[in-house]
């Protein structure tokens, strides 16, 4: 029976009001428990007094085998003699609350929500807080609409996948192509979704899609039936660190299994994979859920085990037993969500409504996560930022030019307001707009007339193009690097036209080949906005005025075209073998030319580094393993299991002075270069530390930064085994160089 308060009897004017107070959304009806169910309020399961493993432990004894069953699977089923509701596990909340999955869904006094920029172009902005606290009001929003009975309180995000190639269409989803600055990533918008309140969840994440995912569709080879064969070395040193770090770190709730097999075996069919690491190295406390219609495991995504638990049964294939830690698994993740807790408004964030879902400071964050998620790739000149003094007229062409949901890439939901670059551009001079190309596919130059006349006439022009999800997506990887169609002569042509500067604009999740825009002077700058959401518009043309200084980094490799050829993309090694010909991939690995490194970008203040402190030497305290008469301290390089880690740590203070006229923030990243002579084991270099930093004009700031000598400093030889280098290791901070010496402090002998 519905609510008298329901939208469909209120009146119009009433439910106006109700909407405005924010008062829809927190009258949901208890999940479970209900207490005003006399039946069930009294059950032990029901009990928040009592310990969650206690309870699980008491709900699982009293369903039966066929309710077990329905509970399996994304869609679980109400058991209504004890007073649970049907629950839809899948909802996705990837770079704000979206309606991907099914468990979520916009409407009523729930239009929209806040959705801020795609996860490649947050990442760029290399820094954890902001990431952290995008995951804060992601989570206020979805609880708010899990309460107004609109969404789930189990998101399958964030994507945790490295960018290997940088043809794959869901490499936008990634926070990048490095394992540290992925699991650095994952840990810190994990705690923004689900809290930091010991125990207890605000929402679930889940780290997704584990592992060795990055390939959709190419050359006629999918991610459903494609094999990645990986080696031990590269498992371990890079496609694992990001759930590692997830689980470990982060906490997490769920870890999704992927659809791809490794070296012959089913991600989600894999028992040294799942209960070997995730739950047995890693401690994984929460459930691990199968990617749609892949094979099942604590629950599943899609109707499979639902259809077949029972025969398999049946058959002995599975045990009741095996049935009941699934479920366990599954139902203390909604117990920790408090959904067996009662009266939802009683909750933690019960009172969370309508009114919380896109705020005024949940738009400006959207609007600052986009300014700092920009890169400036080239300002020659410089020419940037304009000015609306000089440049009081501004061409804006493009196909990408006044694009609204092409710049919330996927995995997205309806965004509260969009503002497209044009309109951004418009509050600060007077536009003149002109496509240049209908889409990016740009399959002919018909259009290309007007554009030039505009340029022609405008005192500076500003070119936003790229790509979009027709190019780059899931299921679609794409076929090469360059820009689409005729885009490129359209860029060329408008570039020797304008009467004032070209500043070029790339929209795009991966990175675009445009040496051709680099080299040509007539291109005075370039600027790498990724997907920026909602406010993208806004945040460009802020970038683009001097209203806000770019501090964004690339967070992955921008390889020339000629970098794919004759490189399969189903090849997964990560190192090089220069023997066949092969590049390698990113920057820990690949030595070749780039159009643009991993992170790079500029600004329009002037950085200077001085490293005020750093230990000249560090000291590893280690056991020697004696096997026969072969000690652990093998080839000078000790296995991180043999030293004794605890909390050892380098600690560096660098001063970082700005020298320009404008205030801005510095992106701050450390790199290893491990000591000459550990052959195929050790990138040349690698990412040990980063930090954000604000300096005001002509100032200067002190940064602490921590190394943790075993996690960080240490690689992985060919057997996967992860070892500390002895030697000098070379730490680069931008133009400094320190150089670290790492030694063995032999404890004594174990024998084995």
């Amino acid at each position: 029976m519905a609510s008298i308060f329901s939208p469909s009897t209120v009146p119009v004017f009433l439910l106006l009001v109700l909407v405005l107070l924010g008062r829809l959304g927190e009258a949901r009806d208890p999940f479970a428990c209900d207490p005003n169910d006399r039946a069930t309020k009294n059950l032990p399961f029901c009990k928040v007094s009592l310990p969650i493993r206690v309870r699980v432990k008491d709900l699982i004894g009293r369903l039966t085998l066929q309710e077990k069953v329905t509970l399996l699977v994304n869609n679980a089923a109400a058991v209504p003699r004890l007073g649970i509701k049907g629950y839809e596990w899948w909802s996705e909340a990837l770079h704000g609350v979206s309606n991907v999955g099914p468990g979520t869904k916009f409407g009523g006094p729930f239009p929209a929500a806040t959705s801020f920029p795609q996860v490649i172009t947050t990442a760029a902005s290399f820094n954890a807080s902001l990431w952290e606290e995008i995951g804060r009001v992601v989570s206020d929003e979805a609880r708010a609409m899990y309460n107004g009975g609109m969404a789930g309180l189990t998101y399958w995000s964030p994507n945790v996948n490295i960018f290997r190639d940088p043809r794959w269409g869901r490499g936008q989803e990634t926070p990048g192509e490095d394992p540290i600055l992925a699991g650095t990533y994952a840990a810190s918008y994990v705690r923004g979704l689900q809290g930091t309140n010991g125990n207890r969840l605000k929402v679930a994440a889940s780290c997704k899609h584990f592992t060795a995912y990055d390939l959709d569709n190419w050359n006629g080879i999918d991610r459903f039936h494609f094999n990645a064969q990986v080696s031990k070395q590269d498992i371990e040193d890079t496609f694992d660190v990001p759930f590692r770090m997830c689980v470990k770190e982060g906490k997490v709730a769920s870890v999704m299994c992927s659809y791809n097999q490794v070296n012959g075996v089913p991600t989600c069919a894999d028992p040294n994979l799942l209960k070997g690491r995730v739950r047995g190295q890693w401690r994984l406390n929460g459930y691990i859920v199968s990617d749609c219609d892949s094979v099942g495991l604590d629950l599943d995504c899609g109707p499979f085990l639902a259809v077949h638990t029972e025969k398999a049964l049946e058959k002995g294939l599975v045990t009741e037993g095996d049935v009941n830690g699934a479920l366990a698994n599954t139902i203390t993740v909604q117990m920790r969500l408090g959904m067996f807790d009662g009266e939802a408004s009683a909750q933690p964030y019960g009172k969370l409504g309508a009114r919380d879902v896109c705020t005024a400071a949940h738009k400006e964050l959207a609007v600052e996560a986009a300014r700092q998620g920009i890169v400036l790739l080239k300002n020659r000149g410089p020419s940037l930022p304009l000015s609306p003094r000089r440049h009081q007229t501004v061409a804006v062409i493009g196909p990408n030019s006044n694009v609204t949901v092409t710049m919330i890439g996927n995995y997205a939901g309806i965004g509260c307001e969009y503002t497209s670059p044009l309109q951004g551009i418009g509050r600060y001079a007077k536009t003149i707009h002109e496509l240049g190309c209908t889409n990016v596919a740009c399959s002919n130059d018909k259009q290309f007339g007007s554009a030039l006349n505009a340029a022609r006439q405008a005192d500076a022009t500003v070119l936003v193009i790229g790509l979009d999800q027709s190019i780059e997506a899931e299921t679609v990887d794409r076929v090469g690097l360059l820009l689409p169609g005729h885009q490129q002569e359209l860029v060329s042509k408008v570039a020797a036209a304008s009467r004032g500067p070209t500043i070029l604009v790339l929209m795009s999740g991966g990175p675009v080949d445009v040496t051709f825009a680099k080299n040509d002077p007539k291109i005075a700058g370039i600027l790498w906005a990724g997907y920026p959401g909602q406010a993208g518009g806004a945040a460009i043309a802020d970038i683009l005025f001097g209203a806000a200084n770019p501090g964004g980094k690339l967070p992955m490799t921008w390889y020339p075209e000629e970098y794919l050829k004759s490189l399969a993309m189903t090849d997964m090694a990560m190192r090089p073998r220069r023997s066949k010909g092969y590049p390698g991939r990113t920057y820990r690995f690949y030595n070749g030319p780039v159009v643009y490194p991993f992170g790079y970008g500029l600004s329009y203040s002037h950085f200077l580094h001085t490293l005020a402190s750093a230990p000249k030497t560090v000291s590893v305290p280690v056991h020697g393993h004696r096997h026969g008469n072969t000690t652990n301290i093998s080839n000078k390089a000790i296995r991180v299991r043999h030293a004794r880690c605890g909390k050892l740590s380098v600690s560096l203070h660098i001063d970082v002075k700005n020298v320009g006229s404008k205030d801005g923030s510095h992106t701050l990243l450390v790199f290893s270069a491990p000591p000459a002579g550990n052959g195929h084991w050790a990138p040349h270099k690698q990412l040990v530390a980063f930090e954000k930093v604000r300096v005001p004009a002509k100032s200067q700031q002190r940064v602490k930064i921590n190394i943790h000598v075993c996690k960080l400093l240490s690689v992985v030889d060919r057997s996967g085994t992860r070892r500390i280098p002895m030697g000098v290791h070379n730490l680069h901070i931008g133009d400094v160089k320190h150089s670290l010496s790492v030694q063995a402090e032999t404890l004594g002998i174990i024998k084995s």
